[in-house]
């Protein structure tokens, strides 16, 4: 006699208000920061990455 393995929990459903909680968007992070005190060859590829398409 065997015994079948014990199923995997569910995921739990929770009803507490969603609006308590720090969303993503209401940090600074992820916005496309870099890194400060860069020289200026980090400008530069900045300034290359970032240019408008009608700037070529």
């Amino acid at each position: 006699m065997t015994t079948a393995p014990e199923p995997a929990a569910a995921a739990a459903l929770i009803f507490d208000d969603p609006l308590d909680r720090q969303s993503g968007d209401d940090t600074d992070a992820g916005w496309g920061e870099r890194p400060t005190g860069g020289s200026g060859q980090d400008d530069l590829a900045r300034f290359l990455d970032e240019k408008p398409p009608h700037h070529l």
